[in-house]
Formats: C-alpha cells, sequence, structure tokens
C-alpha cells in the first residue's frame, strides 16, 4: 500500500480515537507528501525513496525545533515536537545504529580506496547511496570524518 494511502487511513483512525499528538503528526506528513507531489511537477506516485526523504526531512526538522525548544526552555512547545517525531518515525524504516554504519562505512572506505580526509566527498556519495532510508546524513557524516581521519 502507498504511504499517502496509509497515512490518509491512519488520519481516520486518529479522528476516532481522538489523539490529537497522532493526529499533528499525520497531517504534517500528508502536507509533506502534497507539497512534493506539486513540486515534482504533478506525478501522481512517489517514488519509495521519495517517500523516505520526505520522511526524513519531517523528522530533521522535528529535530531542530526541539533542541531550540529545549534550550529556550519552552518544555509545552518541546513535547509536542517530539511526539510529532515519534510519529513520523514510525513510517520510516528502521534506523541502523551507529556501530552497524561504522562497519558498512569501513567497508565502503575499503572498497573505494580512501585514505585520508581529502576523499570525504566520495565515501560519503557512497556511504549516502548505500544507507538512504537507514540512517541520517549527519551521523554518516560524523562516522565516515572519524574513520578518514
Amino acid at each position: 500500500m502507498a504511504l499517502e494511502q496509509q497515512i490518509n487511513q491512519d488520519i481516520k483512525a486518529a479522528m476516532i480515537a481522538k489523539d490529537q499528538a497522532k493526529l499533528r503528526g499525520l497531517r504534517a506528513i500528508k502536507a509533506a507528501i502534497l507539497l512534493a507531489k506539486t513540486e515534482k511537477g504533478g506525478a501522481d506516485e512517489m517514488s519509495q525513496d521519495t517517500e523516505i526523504k520526505v520522511l526524513q526531512k519531517l523528522v530533521k526538522q522535528r529535530k531542530e525545533s526541539a533542541e531550540i525548544y529545549q534550550q529556550q526552555g519552552r518544555e509545552d512547545l518541546y513535547q509536542i515536537e517530539v511526539e510529532e517525531q515519534e510519529v513520523i518515525e514510525a513510517y520510516l524504516p528502521k534506523q541502523l545504529d551507529r556501530a552497524a554504519i561504522e562497519e558498512i562505512v569501513k567497508g565502503i572506505i575499503s572498497e573505494s580506496g580512501a585514505s585520508s580526509i581529502k576523499d570525504m566527498g566520495k565515501v560519503m556519495g557512497l556511504a549516502n547511496q548505500k544507507l538512504a532510508g537507514q540512517a541520517d546524513g549527519r551521523t554518516i557524516s560524523e562516522v565516515v570524518k572519524s574513520l578518514l581521519s
């Protein structure tokens, strides 16, 4: 089932259950999907990779906002962002832990023959392709940088 159809069904279920936190997160996903569809020139169906990228972008936005709200002492807004982030993350593939990312990046480094920090761009490109949807770019970048330096 396409993500959009699943989201629509889950929105109905959240409305019936009166689950406001879940409903906010689902509506954010639906809005982002509709926006992405109109940006791409009106494609009716989005690829799974595009859907994952949209969801990752939403999670990243929620994390950054939550961090800012926490620094400013706005626990009420922080809690809303965290709740929405949890709802959105439920639709993403399982994220790899740092140790698993390190193993994959080590393999990429040995395959590509990278030896110094100058090769970071090449390794990042390969790592982002291989780990698409399974890890966020910041974590991948940190791992690559630590292994190459």
